[in-house]
């Protein structure tokens, strides 16, 4: 007779095993350029809903997603927008970041490294599921991606988006759609 800590032990592993290989080969297909950009509900850093489509009304958005706030990578990623600001905005162009990562925790980020945009708490994962972008395995976190949107239709992809450096590779491809 087997112990009941080794069959619990063999149960956890497989489940383990199922959801990494159902998260490795069960992604979604990505959006494509040309798709209606989505605009699911959206809670933002304070806690309020934040309209997308109103956003994108107001020109070129990105929408960039990010595992987990106040994290190095995401941190790079989110500095270099910040730096860049500015510019981005001189170019019309809109910044919105998404992370799984709570409304405390993402106003806390804000805050912390002045983050002049707003930032999406998408506990749920609606938004990122809106958008195509598969979870992290296991952990559940999002996926760094980013889109451009324009005219209320992805213009953009970029499933490999950078961490440092994130600003000038959006500011090229946003140069390139024009």
């Amino acid at each position: 007779m087997v112990p009941y800590n080794e069959i619990s032990m063999k149960r956890a592993i497989l489940t383990l095993l199922a959801m990494t290989f159902f998260g490795l080969f069960g992604n979604a297909a990505p959006l494509e350029v040309g798709s209606p950009a989505p605009t699911p509900a959206a809670i933002d850093q304070d806690g309020k809903p934040l309209d997308l489509a109103a956003i994108y009304a107001k020109g070129v958005t990105l929408v960039y997603f990010y595992p987990k706030a106040d994290t190095p990578g995401c941190t790079k990623q989110a500095c270099s927008l910040r730096d860049s600001y500015a510019s981005l905005g001189g170019a019309s162009i809109q910044v919105v970041g998404v992370s799984k990562d709570t409304v405390e925790a993402q106003k806390k980020f804000q805050e912390k490294y002045n983050l002049p945009f707003p930032l999406i708490a998408d506990h749920d994962g609606k938004v990122a599921e809106a958008f195509h972008v598969d979870l992290i395995p296991v952990v559940g976190i999002t996926q760094r991606q980013s889109f451009l949107v324009k005219d209320g239709k992805i213009a953009w992809v970029n499933p490999k988006a950078k961490t440092e450096g994130a600003a000038d590779e959006v500011r090229q491809a946003a140069a390139a759609l024009k």
